[in-house]
């Protein structure tokens, strides 16, 4: 094959994993929304609606997700537990009983936490927040109960509705057709017995990064102990179009930053995503992910990773980070993050999932002197490959909160000194040995 020819084929399969949403490193992550009808109606059916985020580090942040379809024929929504339609629509042709939502297209969002008990079932009410699979799974579901009229009362009569959107809670998601499944079971509370529903269809929705931004939201930069060069995040690495920043010491913090915050927010209602308001930086990121490393021992080695957060609009409740690098499978202590190990590929263990301690800095706070989260990782070296040489010890890939983080360039890593010795790193004990010359000499010459 032509060299030309190669690259097009590379660029081709490249396009081809944006269009189907493929995460190298989280090849089977989706979002499952299920639909178990649990009895029928006078004129339709009452159904749990299941969310599942199956995806390892990606989580739906606050405000939320939104989720939408269009009926198949003439259905209402005659009530709701557990989640609420944004619109009721035009219900005119009802004289009595009023339905919760007459559109052909709802549009359906989760319910506050602390409203009543007669308005909750399980795994609801959570201001629309669901964590990433990886990081909690009990917390990495959300459900609804909707009753729907109009709709046929067998099998055979009602149609599985068309056209399923989902916004976690901005774009990036694109939702396949809902597909009749085997019914689900159901255990009773004491394991005894076995139900399952009337009927069931899945639909499985996708992340695209591509779709959900035309810039990364983040980027890294790294530095070393064994250089002196700090190679920041490109310039630009999130795009500068169209982006209002402000200094960091500016005074329009006062009214722009945390108090307009607080009270704009509760004035135009919680579901609207506030536009970022950034510190003026040069690679107008959001976020920032540091990677330095720290010290070489005889037989471990040590990373500094550090997050910081250039969003005066924005707090990252239950973060992650997602790293790949081939040390990682030799993962001694992580100091002040969670860990967990993303193995995609069988025996392959080179990607780690990071995370904030509960209730100590698993919430990355907005831009200023506390937003920032750090921590240090401690490895051991694998003697027949391990070296500091050609870049070796930065990661190949960073994802913050599931999206990619714009590298820099790997031409300009922090490079060991042509002086470095031209196999392993120079371990602490050389540092011993080079005072234990120095001192010879001097007693030499005295």
């Amino acid at each position: 094959m032509e060299p030309r020819c190669f690259v097009l084929v590379l660029a081709l399969a490249a396009a081809l994993s944006v269009a189907v949403a493929y995460d190298p490193l989280d090849p089977n992550g989706n979002i499952t929304i299920k639909w178990d009808i649990m009895s029928w109606t006078p004129d339709g059916y009452v159904a749990v609606v299941t969310i599942n985020n199956f995806q390892m580090y990606r989580q739906i942040m606050a405000p939320g997700w939104t989720v939408g379809w269009t009926w198949a024929k003439r259905e209402v929504i005659w009530s709701m537990v557990g989640a609420q339609a944004t619109e009721q629509g035009d219900c005119s042709r009802f004289k009595a009983n009023i339905p919760h939502c007459c559109k052909r297209t709802p549009t359906v969002v989760d319910l506050l936490p602390g409203v009543p008990y007669n308005q909750q079932i399980a795994n609801c009410c959570r201001g629309g927040v669901i964590s990433a699979y990886g990081q909690d799974p009990a917390s990495a579901v959300a459900a609804f109960q909707v009753s729907v009229g109009q709709a046929g009362t067998t099998n055979r009569t009602v149609k599985v509705p068309k056209n399923f959107t989902l916004l976690g809670p901005g774009p990036g998601y694109t939702c396949g057709p809902g597909k009749i499944v085997p019914s689900t079971v159901f255990l009773t509370p004491d394991r005894r017995r076995k139900t399952q529903a009337l009927m069931t269809w899945n639909v499985t929705c996708t992340y695209s990064q591509h779709l959900a931004s035309k810039y990364p939201s983040c980027c890294v930069s790294f530095s070393s102990f064994y250089n002196d060069t700090i190679v920041p995040c490109a310039k630009c690495a999130c795009g500068c179009e169209h982006k209002t920043c402000v200094q960091g010491d500016s005074k329009r913090l006062a009214v722009t930053g945390k108090h307009e915050h607080a009270h704009a927010a509760a004035a135009r209602g919680h579901r609207d995503k506030e536009a970022p308001l950034l510190q003026c930086t040069t690679h107008m990121c959001p976020v920032r992910v540091h990677w330095h490393v720290k010290l070489n021992y005889k037989e471990y080695w040590r990373a500094k990773i550090a997050i910081t957060n250039f969003n005066y609009h924005m707090n990252y409740t239950q973060w992650t980070l997602v790293a790949q690098h081939p040390n990682l499978d030799n993962i001694t202590e992580v100091f002040s993050f969670d860990y967990k190990p993303v193995v995609a590929y069988g025996s392959i263990n080179d990607t780690a999932m990071f995370y904030g301690l509960k209730y100590f800095n698993d919430h990355l706070m907005q831009a200023g002197p506390y937003g920032n989260v750090q921590s240090e990782v401690l490895m051991r070296k694998d003697a027949s490959t391990f070296t500091f040489r050609q870049g070796w010890a930065f990661p190949r890939k960073v994802y913050f909160n599931g999206d990619e983080c714009q590298m820099p360039p790997p031409d300009e890593y922090p490079y060991l000194p042509n002086s470095a010795l031209p196999a392993a790193a120079a371990s602490s004990s050389l540092g011993a040995a080079v005072a234990a010359v120095v001192v010879l000499l001097v007693m030499i010459v005295a």
